[in-house]
């Protein structure tokens, strides 16, 4: 059996074929990575097996993947839903542990398991409904941002469970005590996060932002500070990568700072999800399959409707239930995290593992193809939606990214761009100078701190709905990314560093490619015959030019 560095190798490369096989299937990795794990584990071919190197890792998959999710949360961008979300996360929690706990009674668990059980199934996926979202564009939707908004309770919920995990159950005092003391950690370490990342982090990041590996470290560094803080406060090490996270969050650096961090968390996350399927044993996983597949049918649909109904007790449209409820079917990574837990305290038996794993990988392979054919489904039962229509159901009214102006790279020329266009559009600048951050964050229009060849950031700018695109960077690969990601409709007007790259992108479909000599070249001339004509008006021009540049 192969161990240390030879095993780590070994998983990794076969979790990369089955990873590719996924992405070609349209399957979420996840799933390929815990098949990958059971391939290669006791269940498959036996040739790794847990070892000290893939538990560390696993471990740290577990911490970065909550640091990149706090990452990922904008309370501004909640703040129009979070009251809706509070009270739809906690019912549909309470309602989803029932639901887990009656089922595993019925198909033969005893009362600890079948609580355990119960308590695992009530999450959706982060990991998995956060990323679909993203790549179909649908994360800033009003469903979307229902969704994010339930599982970043799911998630304060889910570093709750794992803090009381070890506190004995049979002792309801020391159950409060250990609960009043989570939430006050909780609280200071979040206010620490909150106010540290606005007043001191932020200042640190913008003074080494042009330099990427200063940049990465002084992130990691940040995170592991309250990682170490949680630990020291005998919190689990997720809450402090988690809260790390959200503070981060409320700066500008933030999207710069997930796209450095989203490499490093995807790796530690795959070897959590190898090191998961290494720790099932072949009898695990089939002594339970008949009834894993009864649960996950019975999961998926019972979670669509307790989602659907509690979403539309809130009064939104029933177009808007359907879509957040079809996203959240899956059980969640925690659920697996929870049964290891649960396995590793003596709560419930090694072979309940298999069990969960395999109704993970039946409901998040069933959820991925709901998601993506929702807007069929929608049509299929767009009948059953009309019986729960009426005038007062009304969807929140959130502002969408339609009709805007983007603007990339900010400069003096950027800036009167900028000021021109506000008259007529909603302005979003990208831009990734650190000089210019401080005005920016202040000025009227959106602004993104980082760089436009990152994808989510260029999802973010949902370059076809623009209406209008000016690039300031002569990059060529920004500006023929530009071309391919916007619609005809789009007016665009970017920047070449010579006219053979005017040509290209003329070709791809620029309405204008500024070319900075032929610019300055007609400016000279134009400054020759004034000069020529009548050199007083010249001096003139040339103090008022010089005038423009003091401001």
């Amino acid at each position: 059996m192969a161990t240390g560095f030879e095993s780590l190798a070994l998983l990794i490369g076969v979790a990369t074929i089955l990873g590719l096989i996924a992405q070609k299937t349209r399957q979420p990795k996840v799933i390929a990575y815990i098949i990958a794990g059971l391939v290669m584990g006791p269940v498959g071919f036996n040739l790794v097996g847990e070892n000290e190197m893939t538990t560390l890792f696993s471990e740290l998959g577990l911490v970065f993947l909550l640091f990149l999710i706090g990452l990922e949360i904008n309370l501004d961008e909640v703040s129009e839903v979070i009251g809706s979300t509070i009270g739809i996360g906690i019912i549909q929690m309470i309602l989803t542990f029932i639901v887990g706990v009656g089922l595993a009674f019925v198909l033969g668990f005893n009362t600890v398991t079948s609580v355990f059980i119960g308590a695992a199934v009530m999450f959706s996926s982060t990991a998995l409904v956060v990323k679909l979202l993203t790549n179909m564009d649908e994360a800033s939707s009003l469903p979307g941002r229902l969704d994010v908004g339930i599982l970043l309770v799911q998630d304060i919920a889910v570093v709750l469970i794992l803090a009381l995990i070890t506190v004995d159950f049979s002792n309801p005092a020391q159950i409060v005590l250990k609960l009043g003391e989570i939430f006050l950690m909780i609280s200071v370490i979040g206010f620490l996060a909150l106010a540290s990342s606005k007043y001191i982090f932020s200042k640190v990041l913008r003074e080494i932002s042009d330099n990427t590996t200063a940049f990465f470290t002084h992130g990691l560094a940040w995170a592991f500070l309250f990682i170490s803080l949680s630990g020291y406060l005998n919190l689990s090490l997720e809450i402090g990568a988690f809260l790390a996270g959200v503070g981060l969050a409320q700066i500008p650096y933030s999207r710069e700072l997930q796209e450095r961090v989203r490499p490093m968390t995807d790796l530690f996350m795959a070897i959590f999800f190898l090191n998961f399927g290494l720790s099932i044993t072949g009898g695990a996983l089939y002594a339970y399959l008949p009834e894993a597949v009864i649960a996950s049918v019975v999961l998926i649909v019972a979670k669509f409707l307790i989602f659907f109904i509690t979403v539309d007790r809130f009064k939104f449209t029933p177009e808007t239930s359907f879509r957040a409820s079809i996203n959240m079917g899956q059980i969640s990574e925690f659920g697996l995290i929870l049964t290891s837990l649960a396995i590793a305290e003596g709560y419930i038996a090694s072979d309940i593992s298999g069990f969960i794993s395999m109704v993970a990988i039946l409901t998040m392979g069933s959820s991925a193809y709901l998601m993506r054919y929702k807007d069929y489904l929608q049509d299929k039962i767009d009948w059953f939606l009309h019986f729960f229509r009426s005038e007062e159901k009304q969807d929140i009214d959130i502002e969408k990214l339609r009709e805007h102006a983007v603007v990339i790279g900010f400069d003096k020329i950027a800036q009167q761009v900028c000021e021109k266009l506000s008259e007529d559009y909603n302005v979003l600048v990208v831009d990734n100078d650190p000089g210019n951050v401080d005005e920016l964050t202040s000025s009227p229009y959106r602004y993104i701190y980082g760089d436009f060849k990152h994808g989510a950031i260029r999802q973010e700018l949902n370059l076809k709905k623009a209406a209008f695109i000016v690039s300031f960077s002569d990059e060529k690969e920004v500006n023929t990314t530009i071309m391919n990601d916007k619609t005809k409709e789009s007016i665009s007007i970017v920047k070449a560093d010579g006219f053979q790259q005017a040509s290209e992108l003329y070709d791809l479909g620029a309405d204008y490619v500024i070319i900075e000599n032929l610019l300055a070249s007609n400016r000279l001339s134009e400054y020759l015959e004034i000069y020529l004509e009548d050199r007083e008006l010249f001096l003139q021009e040339t103090e008022a030019e010089l005038e423009h540049m003091d401001e």
